[in-house]
């Protein structure tokens, strides 16, 4: 069973909108348990048990929120180096365009890279001008139907990736699905 955990921080419900619809899609791929942990509720359990995490906080001043920070640091610190080889990726709001809602992310991923998590970003684009190169960004609340459907890219790539690697489910890799199906 593929075990993906959607950790999320959010002060103003923006983020926690977004987490719902990265945990909507990771849950569209069979076999799939997804678990949405409130980082004021998340344990370090809860980080043992998935195989992939999507890290979702609010942004401030360009970086993870505080609360993200030290959940790392203080709740997950014993767990540094036993963790390795889990799949990771971001997540990130801010209150306008240009509020440095990549930057967020990648401060997500740096510290998920710290922790032996394997980070990816989506090639694909989620909608005729919106990508995913660091994760899933939004102005606000995800509103409109670009938005929402990045979020849901972001889960299901994430519960794909999971698949593919820890699983060795080859019918999920997301890219190359008709290259690795099984010669005759």
């Amino acid at each position: 069973m593929n075990q993906i955990l959607v950790l999320f921080d959010s002060a103003s419900g923006n983020v926690a909108q977004m987490a719902q619809l990265v945990a909507e899609g990771a849950s569209s791929i069979p076999e799939t348990e997804t678990r949405l942990r409130s980082v004021d509720d998340a344990t370090v359990e809860d980080v043992l048990w998935c195989h992939g995490i999507a890290v979702g906080s609010p942004t401030n001043m360009g970086i993870l929120s505080w609360k993200m920070k030290r959940f790392w640091d203080d709740t997950m610190r014993g767990q540094w180096m036993s963790i390795d080889g889990k799949i990771g990726c971001a997540f990130s709001s801010a209150g306008g365009w240009g509020g440095g809602m990549e930057l967020a992310c990648q401060s997500v991923l740096t510290v998920l890279m710290n922790f032996g998590f394997l980070v990816f970003g989506v090639t694909d684009y989620a909608s005729r001008t919106l990508t995913l190169h660091y994760g899933a960004v939004t102005a606000k609340a995800p509103r409109d139907d670009e938005a929402q459907a990045a979020c849901r890219l972001l889960g299901r790539r994430l519960a794909e990736w999971t698949a593919f690697h820890v699983h060795g489910r080859r019918d999920q890799h997301p890219d190359q699905k008709e290259r690795l199906k099984p010669s005759a």
